[in-house]
């Protein structure tokens, strides 16, 4: 464990708090007009789930709690969770929905991802930048629209709904941010 500047924190790093461990979910830097600048972070307890608040001065100092972070590939999802297995030893670990959440989405068979874990337990999950995905319902476009900052809504072969552009129709493969769910480009194969 070693303390650092609450500024410093990112999404997915995980801290110690009275000696409980808590995976930071989002961050925000708040630099008022007067006054000191506070770094808001909201956090889920690994125990349990339950979901905190917490504002620091930036400069304030907390306890960050290192974890194991490797390379594991995805398997499947079944009733007892998520799984994944770790190349170099085969090693099989299974993630809870609590810690995946929404990320479960983008999880595609065989697809590395870096999991992290705390004494041989999942934690923490981080995707690839981009996934590949297909529009599997959009409305039709309309003749003579042009590219301009329009966007239509769609539905992604995961069930995740996205805005693309006009000329986007339904069975073709767009590359998807993993971060936002936000179109990014349509794929190249």
């Amino acid at each position: 464990m070693t303390k650092v500047a609450a500024s410093s924190l990112r999404k997915g790093f995980v801290v110690d708090m009275d000696g409980k461990l808590y995976v930071v979910l989002n961050v925000e830097n708040i630099h008022p007009g007067k006054g000191t600048p506070v770094t808001q972070l909201n956090m889920r307890r690994i125990s349990d789930g339950v979901k905190v608040s917490e504002r620091y001065r930036t400069t304030e100092q907390v306890e960050r709690a290192f974890v194991d972070q490797r390379d594991h590939t995805f398997l499947y999802k079944d009733g007892e969770g998520y799984h994944f297995m770790n190349p170099e030893s085969y090693d099989q670990l299974v993630a809870s929905e609590e810690v995946i959440g929404d990320l479960g989405a983008y999880l595609q068979e065989n697809m590395t991802v870096v999991l992290s874990t705390h004494n041989d337990v999942p934690i923490a999950l981080e995707l690839p930048r981009t996934v590949t995905l297909e529009i599997v319902e959009t409305e039709p476009s309309v003749k003579g629209q042009t590219a301009s900052s329009s966007y239509k809504p769609a539905i992604l072969s995961n069930g995740v709904r996205t805005m693309v552009p006009p000329y986007i129709a339904a069975g073709t493969r767009v590359i998807i941010l993993t971060e936002d769910g936000s179109y990014q480009e349509r794929a190249k194969d």
